[in-house]
Order: C-alpha cells, then structure tokens, then sequence
C-alpha cells in the first residue's frame, strides 16, 4: 500500500464513522508563542479550548509539520524535519471508548496488522493526576492483553500544552513490534532498542494547563489523535528505515540520477537534501522567507544545509531545481498550494543559493585558515566572528568542525550571542527613547531608523484594522495575533468565515477614513482591571502586567498595548488589504500595508 493510498483509506474510513475532512493547517501557526505547526491539533486549540464553537464535533486530517529539535539528527536512519500526520478529532462527542475502538477496528480490519504485534501505554498519574485505568479497560476489552499494556508517566504519556498553557491530558500511545525480539526483561515500549515503534497517540484532551500550572477540568472532554504517516508506511511496507518508502524513493532515485552516485554510500547527504529541501518548499509555499531570525532562520538554515550538500554530490546547476519539482508533483495531490506557487519557491530558493555561493567561498577559506591555526579546538570568538561577520552560520561550523575532528563551545557561543542581542537591544532602546524594547518580541521588526518608523506606523494601523473588522463584522472578532514588519502587517482575528469582497471593501474604507480623519493617538498608564472596566480592547489575558498604557485614538478605538504609535492617524498615508485567508479552524488572517 502506498503512503498517498494509506492517506485516503484513513480518511475515508473516518469519513464514514461521521467525521469531516479539513485541509491541512498552515506551517505558520497563529499562536505566536510557537515557531511552527507541529502537530495536527494546533489548529483546533480554539475548538478544545471551547473558544470558538467547531463546523463539526467530529473532524479528519492530514497535516503537514515542521519539527526543529532534531534537526542536526537529519540523516539517520529516522529524523526528519518535515513530516505528515494523519488525525480524528472529537469535540465534546465520543471520548475514550470509542477512539480506541476506531484505532484498533482501523488498524486491524483496514490495515490488516497483527494486533499481537501491539503494545500499548497508558498514562501512570503524576502531579496529582489520577492513573488512566479507564484506557486499560477499555484496550482489554478490544483484545489486548494486559501483559502488552505498559505504564509511563507525565514525560511520555500527557499529552500538551503546545505552549506554556492551554488543553492538554493523558495520552495512549500505540506502539508496534518491528523486531520481534526482546533485548531483555525489561524491554517494551520507548526501550532504546527500538523493538517497538510508536506509531498513534490518542490524547484525551480533559484538562487545561493554567499558566500558574494548575491543571482545571475542561468544560467539555476532546479527542485529539496524531499517527505519524512515515512511520506507518514504513510498517505496512515492510522497510528499515523511513526513507525506503515509497514517497522518499523517488526523490531519492532522482539524487542518483543527477548526482551519479548511489544513495547506499551517501545515505546521510541523500538524506538530509531530501528533508532539508523538501522542508524548504512546503515552507516557502507558506510564506516563510529566509532571514537572521525566527522561522526564516530556520529556513535559510535548511535550504543552506541541502546546498553544502548538493554541492558535495554534484547534482548540477539545476539539481536543487529538479528536486523542488519533484516534490511537487509528489505531493501536489494532498497540497494544491505548492503548485500554485511553484515559481515563487523557485525563485527564493534560487536567491538564496546565490547568497550562499558568496558566504560559503568566503567562509570556506576562513574556516580553513582557523583549522590551520589551532589545534583540536576552535576559539569560540572566532566562532562568533564567523557567525556575526561573514554571515557564516554557526550549525555549518558546527558541522565541519566534527567532520574535521575539532571541538567547539556551543555553550560558549550562545552566551556571546545573547550578550551580543543585550548590546543591540541597549543601543536601541538610547536611539528610539524607548521603543527599542519591543522590537525584538516577535511581534515587531525593525533594526534602522527608517523601520522603526515604518513599524511604528503599521503598528497603530492594526489598532484601526481591529476595530474596523468589530464594527463590519462584529463584536465576536478579537485578535488573536499579529506580526509587523517594516514592510508589512499580518493581524490574525477570530471570525468563522471568508470575508467576501464588499466586507474588505468597507474594513478598507474604515481604516482610511479614520487615517483622514487625522486623529489624535494619546495614552494614559491606568491598572488592568481599570482598563477593562472602561471597555478598552485586550485579548491576552494573563500577558498584561497590573499597570498597563490604553490608547486611544480619539473617540474611534481604546486598547491596551505596549507601544510605538503614532501622533496623529494623519501619518500612516493610505491604508490597502492585500490579502485574506485562513490562518487556522475559526481564525481569519489579513495582510495589509501602508501606500
């Protein structure tokens, strides 16, 4: 069976128990408080929260993840960067005797796999949390043996929260015998042998994480599952190892043929190309752009990795080319989007590898010349300088300096680095009296004068957009997150539905009748629950400390906020939405900019 037919018979199987098939959630995540979408329910946290009511108590999914703590493990026998997850979910409908039911009649009479071969966990209590010993009942009244069902704590067996707080709960994990053979008496689940592979989680999604780290009831009980797509396939085909399916093949069939060399004696650069580059594309496809921070960090890391070694395999002008076109025509089935924007990926990727070119010849040299210089041990300062002033980036040194047999102080050099941000941060916050201090939260960007300003004035904007989309489309909208470039402003807000033309039309017009308007932008520092009593926008609770600053701009709008703002509405020009979509289930994403 193969994986894109492994995708379809478990959603249509979950089609027929009642569920509703949505497409995959976006690699950038609303919750600003991750770098990624990791997992299937993210985009569901305002459904298991209770925020934000679902089309359907019962829903299906295959979601596309970026997982980047593992990163520099890319290339045994089992990381990868980019993978798929199958999931069911149910809100406030069936709970744990039924989603055991669906996992074994699936795996059983769908899949045809030995339920012998199952092993399952269960979670153990921990924290005052009780034992699950509904979960076991219920997986031996299903015909697992008792002996098969295994007992963890909170580490393995509680699932959540994806940030410092929200729904969460014990987890049952299934796992399945890949070896047929026990290491010893203790061996079972999670044991380092790897005789087990855990292939689905089903979370019961029953509490939700304060963020004081008490753990409250939730009002009504979910079901959140995830079963990794790659390790299915690599059951049901009967391989060793993750990149001997049949999707990774092909790509890596197309490495041999432009490289000339074959995959068993370059099995960690085939394999880091292919997760790196395929990583890459489902990103840019996103709207991820390669930068110095955050997720275009992460990218340009990514795309740089498969270049150095594209380049150590010789794959040709037009090698990195041919694989991005392979992979879209490999997954273009499950992600139309990727087709839509295949130019574009190919022009970014294309950018950056010119880039690339410049620092690596450059670096390259440098790094020799360190080599050369020292012995076992490279300076962690010359690390840094490599890093801050020939933009080489530091998992590249990192890297040959192993292949190299030489050492280096990671823990030296992030304590440089983040000495480094303290310096900057403190020459901001002199230049800008102040504003310097918000702009290394994520939120917004800005390094020069120039930006700040800009910043600056798409920041009041979103003041405008928010309460221009209240008064269209109604009190119910609230932010639920933003990001402001010097350049741009993403404002991501609750609302079930696609905005149609004339809606954006009349936002639009708002926020440029109040630009017109010319209004004054005025603050006072108050209490927070002053704040709230005088009816002032703000929807972070627990983010805000007792004293906050409200601003107002004149009598159209009142929200708490850090800051910078504007004088007057009159400095922001002509406001212009260039885009709406969806951000995740219930959340609506608009970006705009200042003409």
């Amino acid at each position: 069976m193969k994986s894109r037919e492994i995708v379809n018979k478990f959603l249509e199987y979950f089609e027929k128990k009642g569920h509703e098939r949505v497409k995959s959630y976006s690699l950038i995540p609303a919750d600003t408080t991750v770098l990624f979408t990791t997992a299937g329910m993210q985009q569901f946290i305002p459904y298991l929260s209770g925020e934000v009511n679902p089309p359907n108590k019962r829903l299906c999914s295959i979601q596309k993840c970026i997982r980047t703590s593992d990163i520099s493990e890319v290339g045994d026998e089992s990381h990868l960067t980019f993978f798929e997850m199958l999931g069911n979910w149910s809100f406030g409908d069936y709970f744990k005797e039924d989603s055991i039911k669906y996992a074994i009649d699936f795996l059983e009479n769908e899949l045809n796999l030995d339920k012998s071969k199952l092993a399952i966990t269960i979670f153990g209590g921990e924290k005052g949390l009780p034992k699950d010993k509904e979960s076991e009942s219920l997986w031996i009244e299903e015909g697992i043996s008792k002996k098969n069902i295994y007992e963890f704590n909170m580490k393995d067996n509680f699932w959540g929260p994806v940030g410092a707080s929200g729904p969460c709960g014990p987890c049952s994990e299934i796992h399945y015998d890949v070896k047929g053979k026990s290491c010893g008496n203790k061996c079972g689940p999670n044991c380092e042998c790897g005789r087990y592979l855990e292939i689905w989680n089903l979370v019961f999604m029953e509490y939700n994480k304060t963020k004081e780290g008490i753990y409250k009831l939730l009002p009504t009980k979910s079901i959140d599952t995830g079963m990794g797509l790659e390790r299915l396939t690599l059951i049901l085909q009967n391989k060793k190892s993750i990149f001997e399916i049949d999707s990774f093949q092909d790509i890596i069939e197309e490495i041999e043929e432009l490289s000339g060399k074959s995959y068993k004696n370059n099995e960690r650069s085939f394999r880091i190309i292919l997760d790196h580059i395929k990583a890459s594309v489902f990103l840019i496809s996103d709207g991820v752009l390669p930068s110095k921070e955050d997720r275009g960090y992460i990218l340009r890391r990514l795309i740089r990795s498969s270049m150095r070694h594209s380049s150590n395999l010789e794959l040709g002008k037009d090698g990195i080319n041919k694989l991005v076109e392979k992979i879209i025509l490999e997954y273009n089935q499950d992600y139309s989007d990727l087709k839509k924007n295949k130019d574009r990926i190919l022009k970014i990727i294309n950018e950056e590898k010119i880039k690339f070119e410049k620092t690596l010849t450059h670096g390259l040299k440098i790094f020799e010349e360190l080599i050369y210089k020292n012995q076992e041990k490279i300076p962690t300062k010359e690390v840094f300088k490599l890093y801050d002033t020939f933009g080489f980036p530091f998992e590249l040194t990192k890297e040959l300096a192993k292949e190299r047999g030489f050492k280096i102080d990671e823990k030296e050099f992030y304590t440089l680095l983040e000495k480094h941000k303290e310096i900057s941060k403190k020459g901001m916050v002199k230049k800008f009296g102040g504003h310097g201090l918000i702009l290394d939260t994520g939120e917004l960007k800005a390094a020069t004068q120039e930006e700040l300003e800009k910043v600056t004035k798409l920041h009041t904007a979103t003041h405008l957009l928010h309460q221009a989309l209240r008064k269209v489309l109604g009190k119910h909208v609230k932010q639920m997150g933003s990001d402001i470039t010097s350049d741009r402003l993403r404002f991501d807000f609750s609302h079930p539905k696609k905005m149609n033309l004339e809606q954006l039309e009349r936002v639009e017009n708002e926020v440029n009748n109040v630009i017109n308007q010319d209004l004054p932008v005025i603050s006072k520092e108050t209490t927070y629950d002053s704040a709230i009593k005088e009816k002032a926008l703000a929807f972070f609770k627990g983010k805000y400390p007792e004293k906050v600053r409200v601003y107002y701009v004149g009598n159209y709008s009142k929200e708490v906020c850090g800051g910078p703002h504007v004088k007057r509405t009159g400095e922001l020009t002509k406001f212009k939405i260039l885009k709406e979509r969806s951000s995740s289930a219930g959340i609506r994403r608009i970006r705009a900019v200042l003409e």
